[in-house]
């Protein structure tokens, strides 16, 4: 009994390989040598079948005879010469035409270009252009091209045209603006030259005139709500504000119906010559600057100087200029040593103590002496409070113009009057609240 065998269990026996049925070729010791043999077999009877041709060629070429060959091969030569003088002769042929067909292309393209610009110059009402001589054959190397050549000869032909049109047209003649026109036209290029001056774009331009007006407006409101020590010390410590205060003002003054400067110089201008007038708050001193030269004297004061026309001076606590007080008596007095025949104050009663300017004012007057004020009207409590207080210093209204919707218009004289103590200067001094402050709206 094997080892895996169990009773009852039959093991099947290994399948028995069965044979192929693919014939295969037999094999013998001697089928190399027969390959071989059958080789040489054959590759002799090639060479015998090669010799026998050759025998065949030589015994050919042997029995024709050599004129035969040399008239033939004659003939040969004969015909491959004649194929080529053909050739050669249909090409020159060619050369000979496309040489034609060049040249009447160019002598057409010369005419037609002579009749263009002959015609543009009809049309131009000018004489015939002349059509361009024809030039001597250049070299190839020099000879531009029927392209560029014709290009050229558009380009003659518009360069002639618009010479002439320009010749014949009429000149233009430039259109005078109306006088209003012209000073807008000028005072807008002036605008834009500053501002391409300073190389800022419309916008930038914009923005920064709304910063001017902003710093202006805040200026303005410290002068008015501080007393006149504070603002010279500001203006003493940085005088550009000073200076951004005269521009915000210059550029607020095209906006109103007049101006009360201007009013002043076209009055003043009637006076006698040596006049001398101190304006009080000068600003940019545009008082003096239109009467010097007028021969009037014109002494200009305010909290910065510009080296010229303009004195520094804080106008509510001292003017540097002669003239006293009534003296202690008691009396009334117009005081000694003044001589200012005119004081002006326009649009410069300005801080908390303003009524210290019209004290100064009447102090450096002359017996006699003139003093003009201009105020914005919004800034009246009451026009008779302002007049009765003006009087109260020394002072009698000759007249007052109200016809400005924008300003008032006084005139005053000065009048002989009692010293003031300080008591009462105190009291005159908290009556300041006659002149509110110019406020602005928050935006």
């Amino acid at each position: 009994m094997s080892l895996f065998e169990v009773p009852g269990w039959s093991v099947p026996s290994a399948p028995v390989a069965q044979p192929s049925k693919k014939r295969k070729r037999p094999v013998s010791k001697d089928t190399d040598d027969v390959d071989e043999a059958e080789r040489m077999h054959a590759a002799q009877k090639n060479i015998e079948k090669l010799m026998r041709s050759l025998g065949e060629g030589m015994d050919a070429l042997h029995g024709e005879g050599s004129g035969d060959v040399s008239k033939k091969k004659e003939r040969r030569e004969g015909k491959e010469k004649v194929a080529k003088r053909t050739d050669k002769q249909g090409k020159g042929q060619e050369q000979q035409r496309g040489r034609t067909s060049d040249k009447s292309g160019k002598k057409d393209g010369v005419e037609r270009r002579a009749r263009s610009q002959a015609k543009s110059g009809d049309d131009a009402h000018a004489g015939p252009s002349s059509p361009r001589p024809l030039k001597e054959k250049a070299s190839p190397s020099t000879t531009k091209s029927k392209k560029q050549k014709r290009k050229q000869g558009r380009a003659d032909s518009v360069n002639a045209s618009s010479d002439i049109q320009a010749i014949h047209e009429p000149l233009s003649v430039p259109t005078v603006a109306a006088p209003s026109t012209a000073k807008a036209t000028k005072a807008a290029s002036k605008g834009k030259s500053q501002d391409s001056e300073q190389g800022l774009t419309a916008l930038q331009a914009g923005l920064k005139k709304k910063l001017d007006g902003a710093r202006f407006r805040w200026i303005n409101e410290m002068l008015y709500k501080s007393d006149s020590e504070k603002a010279h010390e500001l203006m003493s410590q940085d005088p550009a504000v000073f200076a951004d205060y005269h521009v915000g003002f210059r550029h607020q003054v095209e906006s109103w119906p007049t101006n009360p400067v201007a009013h002043y110089i076209s009055a003043l201008s009637s006076y006698p010559a040596k006049t001398v007038v101190a304006d009080l708050g000068c600003g940019d001193a545009a008082l003096a600057r239109a009467l010097v030269p007028e021969g009037m004297i014109v002494l200009s004061f305010d909290l910065v100087s510009d080296g010229a026309y303009v004195v520094e001076a804080d106008t509510c606590s001292r003017v540097p200029l002669p003239g006293s007080e009534p003296g202690p008596s008691g009396g009334k007095s117009e005081g000694e040593g003044q001589v200012v025949d005119v004081v002006v104050c326009a649009l410069s009663l300005m801080g908390t103590n303003w009524a210290g300017c019209v004290r100064e004012a009447w102090r450096i007057l002359r017996s006699g002496g003139e003093f003009k004020v201009a105020e914005v009207t919004s800034r009246f409590t009451a026009v008779d409070d302002f007049v009765s207080f003006i009087s109260s210093l020394g002072f009698k209204l000759k007249s007052k113009d109200e016809r400005n919707t924008h300003f008032t218009l006084f005139e005053f004289k000065k009048i002989p009057r009692q010293p003031i103590a300080d008591k009462e200067w105190a009291k005159l001094v908290s009556r300041g609240s006659i002149l509110k402050p110019c406020e602005y709206k928050r935006r």
